[in-house]
């Protein structure tokens, strides 16, 4: 009896960590002030924006698709995705990893393949 209780834990345990990473819920989308603006389309020229969905990733320069999504056991979210960049030909394969922000839990950070920080988000209002 013990022995199930103790087992019961670790699976509540294991349960509760699956959710915390499945806990970045995209479904609304988020971005920083200008990719909130923009998230309908190009509303307003802006040199710096950020837009995150459930499907792209957005930036003033380029257009990520993507195409896969898998939540890490610390909570984050790497998404593959195939990115255009403004004036070059093709798509690029390419890697982000998406993780709730150390200043503010209802923020994300986005960062690249080399662990850059592409920036901070907010959901949008």
């Amino acid at each position: 009896m013990r022995r199930g209780g103790l087992f019961l834990g670790a699976a509540f345990v294991l349960a509760a960590g699956h959710a915390w990473a499945a806990g970045i819920d995209l479904s609304k989308p988020y971005g920083d002030k200008y990719g909130c603006i923009n998230r309908n389309g190009q509303e307003v020229a802006a040199d710096k924006m950020l837009l995150l969905t459930d499907k792209e990733l957005i930036t003033a320069a380029s257009a990520c698709t993507f195409s896969d999504k898998q939540p890490q056991a610390d909570g984050s979210l790497v998404v593959t995705a195939k990115c255009e960049a403004e004036g070059e030909e093709g798509q690029a394969p390419t890697k982000f990893t998406i993780k709730r922000s150390a200043k503010n839990a209802k923020k994300l950070v986005v960062a690249d393949e080399d662990g850059h920080v592409m920036g901070e988000v907010a959901r949008c209002k």
